[in-house]
């Protein structure tokens, strides 16, 4: 995954920040969220994180069944020859 700059800008630094940006050639473009909004963004991480650790238990199951299963066919295989 690609590393993302976040940088908070307020009422207070948006002049400072704006003018930080432009002299090292970058066009500032606003994108933003309410504190609110950022939270509510957080609580989507979190349920996407915890839907995959959810798939990824579910997944390591299955290989184990199926694992197990194959090696017991196989042991049992080789005991009846």
């Amino acid at each position: 995954m690609e590393n993302l700059r976040w940088i908070i800008i307020t009422s207070e630094n948006a002049e400072e920040v704006f003018k930080k940006l432009e002299e090292q050639g970058i066009d500032p473009v606003l994108w933003g969220l309410t504190d609110k909004d950022f939270e509510l963004l957080a609580k989507n991480f979190a349920r996407i994180r915890n839907q995959l650790k959810i798939t990824n238990d579910l997944l390591d199951k299955y290989k184990e069944y199926y694992e197990t299963e194959k090696e017991t066919k196989w042991r049992y295989q080789i005991t009846q020859q």
